[in-house]
């Protein structure tokens, strides 16, 4: 949230062991307040996937487990990744037992790419688990480029980089 941005108060109705389990949660999670918490829920809410438009573009993650026994999955998700070369930024891959694999992949790029992506993952005999997390969207909408490296750069009137990057982070 913007410091700048107003602060709007309005009213929730909640049954009393909601508010309650709901308060728990705060004390567990260390919120000092419930607005804090509401409005980290909202900001949650709002970037699932399915509530960000298809061009927008969004950082995440695509987290996957699969069966690396079955006939060719490894090879197949291995040519997919390469597919989707320009959205994805880097990959963590790590053995959770003799038959399954645990791999996260970091992606940046056009939400709809990225479902694309993900369900294109999900649906492969022995993958058991897949999952598009988005967790940056880009207010700036469209007005900037992604460089081949991963990084994003918004450009001001005269065609300049608006900021600078001294990190070799892809996010």
């Amino acid at each position: 949230m913007n410091e700048k941005e107003a602060l709007v108060r309005f009213g929730i109705s909640m049954p009393q062991s909601l508010i309650e389990q709901f308060d728990a949660m705060l004390v567990n999670q260390g919120y000092d307040n419930r607005s804090e918490a509401i409005r980290d829920l909202v900001r949650r809410a709002l970037l699932a996937p399915g509530h960000i438009q298809t061009d927008q573009m969004a950082a995440g993650t695509i987290v996957m487990v699969y069966d690396h026994h079955i006939s060719d999955l490894p090879i197949v998700l291995t040519e997919l990744q390469h597919h989707y070369h320009e959205e994805i930024n880097s990959t963590l891959h790590t053995h959770l037992n003799q038959y399954q694999c645990l791999e996260v992949i970091v992606v940046r790029g056009a939400v709809g790419r990225l479902r694309e992506l993900q369900q294109r993952i999900q649906v492969l005999k022995g993958v058991s688990y897949a999952e598009l997390s988005v967790t940056h969207v880009d207010e700036q909408g469209h007005g900037g480029h992604i460089h081949p490296h991963g990084h994003q750069h918004e450009h001001d009137a005269n065609g300049g980089p608006q900021h600078n990057h001294s990190s070799s982070s892809n996010l």
